[in-house]
Parts: structure tokens; C-alpha cells; sequence
């Protein structure tokens, strides 16, 4: 079985905000792979399925992004699930926006979600998907930027990073972490070098 975790916060407060881009991702995983979003459980909504003869669960934790990590913990030990099957997807500051990186294990980069989940697992050597939204601007503190509205153009920008994240997630699927990193990280630092100085 593999687990997909996206980290958002609940509600239509919060649904368009930068700090959902991971309940973004698991919702496109959802419509792509046709796996419900309707079971309510571990304190999160779940759907469960099956991709390629594999068990899929998707996952959207309903605590508040700051608590995610009693939600994964309960699911993880409920199914005895190894790491090495469990996947979280979620915004960062550190990336430029519309950027995306997979890693297998590290810190949580001072996001709370993630730090949460680290000390609820007692390790963070799981993988991980993480979605650049970029840096507040100036005057502006990191709390309110991530939970602030978006307009057009940054919408259809981030956006295009969640297919693209999904596209990853399904890579991750199918042939496994390595092959996922090499290739979107690869040629998201080929981008990065094709553009220099675009989005400073």
C-alpha cells in the first residue's frame, strides 16, 4: 500500500490559499486516478483505492495544517505502513513559485505541518514533495502570506506546479523515488538554469 498525504488547511476559508497547495495536489491525484475523497477517518478525509493492482490511499488531514501530524502518526501505525510508502506533499517558502522538489528524508525547512509529522513519526526519513510558492514580500510575515488569496496569474502558475507535482507522485508510483527525483528535479534545475534571475 502506498499513502499520499497532502497538508492544507479545512474550509472555504483557506481552499485558494498558497498553504493548500498539498490538499491541491492530492484533489488532482483524486480526479486523475478516480480514487473518492469520501471516507472520513484518522481524522482526515481519505480515499481508498486501487492503481496498477497497488492499494492507494489518498489523504487530506482536517486538523489544521499545524496538527497534521496526529493524523499521519494514527494512520501509519494503524497500518503498520513502512516509510518508505509513505508520501507528503505540501507548499514551501524556500522554492520559487511554480517550482517543485522531491526528496527522500530532511528537516522540515520550519514548516509546522511537517514538523508536526516529524515529531508524531519520530523520524522524517520519508519522502516528500515540496511546491515553491516564494518568499513574502517585504513587511509582510510568513504566516499571513501563506494563508493570503492569490491572484490570476499566481493561481494559473501554481497550478501548472500541482500537475506537474502530480505527474511526479505518479512516477514515485510506478518507478519508485529515485527515478522520480532524477528526473523532475533534473529538469527543474535544467529550467532554473535556462531562466536565470527570473522570479528575484
Amino acid at each position: 500500500m502506498k499513502v499520499i498525504v497532502g497538508l492544507g488547511n479545512p474550509g472555504l476559508r483557506y481552499a485558494q490559499t498558497r498553504h493548500n497547495l498539498g490538499f491541491w495536489t492530492v484533489d488532482r491525484l483524486s480526479e486523475t486516478w478516480q480514487i473518492a475523497l469520501t471516507k472520513h477517518k484518522f481524522q482526515a478525509k481519505v480515499g481508498d483505492g486501487h492503481l496498477r493492482g497497488e492499494r492507494i490511499m489518498l489523504v487530506k488531514p482536517q486538523t489544521f495544517m499545524n496538527r497534521s501530524g496526529r493524523a499521519v502518526a494514527d494512520l501509519v501505525h494503524f497500518f503498520q505502513l513502512d516509510l518508505a510508502d509513505l508520501m507528503v506533499i505540501y507548499d514551501d517558502l524556500d522554492l520559487p513559485p511554480g517550482s517543485l522538489r522531491i526528496k527522500g528524508s530532511g528537516s522540515s525547512g520550519g514548516h509546522k505541518g511537517m514538523s508536526d509529522i516529524i515529531q508524531h513519526l519520530g523520524t522524517d526519513a520519508f519522502a516528500r514533495l515540496r511546491l515553491g510558492i516564494g518568499q513574502p514580500p517585504p513587511l509582510m510575515g510568513a504566516a499571513d502570506y501563506v494563508l493570503q488569496g492569490m491572484g490570476v496569474e499566481e493561481t494559473r502558475i501554481l497550478t501548472e506546479a500541482v500537475c506537474r507535482g502530480a505527474e511526479a507522485v505518479d512516477m514515485w508510483l510506478r518507478e519508485g523515488l529515485d527515478a522520480a527525483m532524477n528526473h523532475f528535479n533534473r529538469k527543474q534545475n535544467s529550467e532554473d538554469q535556462t531562466q536565470p534571475g527570473e522570479g528575484e
